[in-house]
């Protein structure tokens, strides 16, 4: 299968699918997604940087994510044991294990139990504020857009190197693009949601917020190219075919989803 079809699969697939759990399945299903998702994300992480498909720490790391994702959300007061805990666990199974477990593969471990199983919870914690759930499609709105147009951009007219030692092809003019797409969808989102929706947002905090979104989105993008670069791995998986694996789609998300959560939250 072409790179072209497979991408339009998993968007054919994917999109719909994504509509009906943010905006129509219950709550426990998107729960249980976004534990599945951030456990998944954390074995990628852990296999980009052991370079073994299959380990303990694999399993390990895939469970304190959904762990974390749950906990999170479920226990937010208490997110300091939590965390202390999986430290705990990671760190005694190290010395368990002795030189068999690189300090490389226990901060993998870490960060992707604790920093990605809390990315992803953020949904839940916006679901749990009362918001519409339309806005729980404002983080990927916000993350995908920003990519989408920089891309383009950057095709189009792209000629200046934005991180040449992280991400070859990103251009600074394909960077400006993805903050200009971002601004635009923003202003659709909130049109729609002050349109249809009963929403009262105001316009010029969804530029502001779009802009701050499009750089932490970027941010987000060229960190996690930047843990590839340093470990030599083209993608993180293959679940979404030529999209790559959930650290390939989701990492602009990840970085976005807990700043939208934080700016709504003061907003309240």
């Amino acid at each position: 299968m072409s790179s072209l079809k497979s991408r339009l699969l998993v968007s054919v697939v994917g999109v719909p699918l994504l509509l009906w759990v943010v905006l129509g399945a219950p709550v426990f299903v998107i729960l249980a997604a976004l534990c599945i998702l951030a456990g998944f994300g954390a074995v990628e992480l852990q296999q980009c940087v052991s370079g073994e498909k299959r380990t303990d720490m694999c399993v390990i790391s895939a469970i304190c994510a959904a762990v974390t994702a749950y906990w999170c959300d479920q226990q937010p007061y208490s997110m300091a044991l939590l965390f202390v805990a999986e430290a705990i666990c990671v760190f005694g199974y190290a010395i368990i294990k002795a030189s068999e477990i690189k300090f490389a593969q226990i901060m993998a471990a870490l960060f992707g139990s604790i920093a990605i199983g809390y990315s992803f919870s953020a949904f839940l914690r916006m679901e749990s504020a009362g918001l519409h759930r339309a806005y729980l499609l404002l983080p990927f709105i916000l993350s995908f857009a920003c990519d989408t147009f920089a891309y383009f951009v950057g095709c189009t007219i792209g000629k200046h190197k934005l991180a040449p030692k992280v991400s070859p092809k990103k251009s600074v003019e394909g960077s400006v693009g993805g903050l200009i797409g971002n601004i635009v969808c923003g202003l659709l989102f909130a049109f729609v949601m002050n349109r249809w929706f009963g929403g009262s947002i105001a316009y010029g905090s969804m530029c502001l917020l779009a802009l701050v979104c499009g750089v932490v989105a970027q941010i987000g993008d060229l960190s996690f190219s930047l843990i590839k670069r340093e470990f030599g791995v083209k993608d993180y998986g293959k679940l979404f075919l030529a999209h790559g694996g959930i650290l390939d789609r989701f990492d602009s998300v990840l970085f976005v989803a807990p700043v939208i959560e934080i700016v709504l939250n003061l907003m309240k």
